[in-house]
């Protein structure tokens, strides 16, 4: 790993997939990307088209293979899937990873990292978490919105991974114009990222709403708020150490989003998609009534969504 020529696969070619891929590749950085369909096709015969508020507009030439066709190794692997594609990808990790490799997931779903690390043993798993307004907007092509680009990462207690490793890739990914950061607790970091991409995409998803409705008072915050504070308190009861109030936060990063923008679960929704639903609402609930939570705001927006 000495090397600073640090090869990088990204698993999910989508809006959080797809803008790493782009950033990295602006900076020259060695990435290739997993996609499939007709994105696919997209990306391997225009390259990859970027809209972005923080690059402008790019269209970038990047390698670009379905999960079962690469055999390449690689340094760091991305996995930027939805949630419940996240078994599909198991092999494609054991055949891309060598010894030194670390995977690092990037998923709204709360205990990503360790349920990966179970799938392949032998290899690192690490964990991490996103804040960014990224999207498909057509075939082969990324929006990116908002000033917002935000990843942090690292690894749970126990995994032991080379502190150089993990500032090779900060710097990667800060000379991408990414705002990386090394999290000395990724357990907290990735939970308070699953409380408020749960809070943001549930409530936008009852009231059908783009993010504007939630940054003006009344009943649409009140419901955000509720969600907020009932995820709180589930942190709380697992023993989880927050540096701020949880429902502070969640308000503050609430109220610098673009007024415009809707939750990909939403969009996913909208578009009778498979969504994210049960990583996002339907496992919270249960983690709470598993530690006893009340959790009346989150009861009462699940009503809506019982299939």
């Amino acid at each position: 790993m000495e090397n600073n020529n640090m090869k990088y696969l990204i698993a999910g070619t989508g809006g959080v997939g797809g803008s790493i891929a782009a950033f990295l590749s602006l900076a020259g950085k060695d990435v290739t990307c997993i996609a499939r369909g007709e994105h696919l096709a997209a990306l391997r015969e225009h390259g990859l088209c970027l809209h972005s508020d923080l690059k402008g507009e790019h269209t970038l030439p990047i390698k670009a293979y379905t999960a079962e066709e690469y055999t390449g190794k690689v340094d760091v692997i991305f996995v930027c899937v939805k949630g419940y594609s996240v078994d599909s990808i198991t092999e494609l990790i054991k055949r891309s990873a060598h010894k030194d490799t670390v995977v690092i997931p990037i998923l709204n779903v709360y205990g990503t990292g360790p349920r990966i690390q179970r799938l392949v043993p032998g290899v690192t798993v690490l964990d991490g978490c996103i804040y960014i307004v990224g999207f498909v907007s057509g075939k082969g092509e990324i929006t990116q919105m908002g000033k917002i680009f935000r990843l942090v990462y690292g690894a749970h207690k126990g995994t032991v991974v080379p502190r150089g490793t993990l500032e090779t890739i900060q710097q990667d990914l800060q000379e991408s114009g990414i705002k990386a950061e090394i999290s000395p607790d990724i357990n907290r970091d990735t939970f308070v990222k699953w409380s408020f991409i749960s809070a943001m995409a549930v409530t936008g998803a009852y009231y059908d709403v783009p993010m504007g409705e939630v940054q003006k008072p009344g009943e649409v915050r009140d419901t955000f708020i509720g969600l907020s504070r009932e995820s709180a308190a589930l942190g709380a009861k697992l023993g989880i150490d927050f540096k701020e109030d949880i429902v502070e936060y969640n308000l503050k990063v609430i109220d610098k989003l673009d007024p415009e923008s809707t939750a990909s679960m939403q969009k996913d929704m909208a578009k009778g998609h498979e969504s994210e639903v049960q990583g996002l609402l339907f496992d919270m609930i249960a983690a709470a009534e598993e530690q006893g939570i009340d959790i009346p705001t989150y009861r009462m927006v699940a009503e809506k969504f019982k299939s």
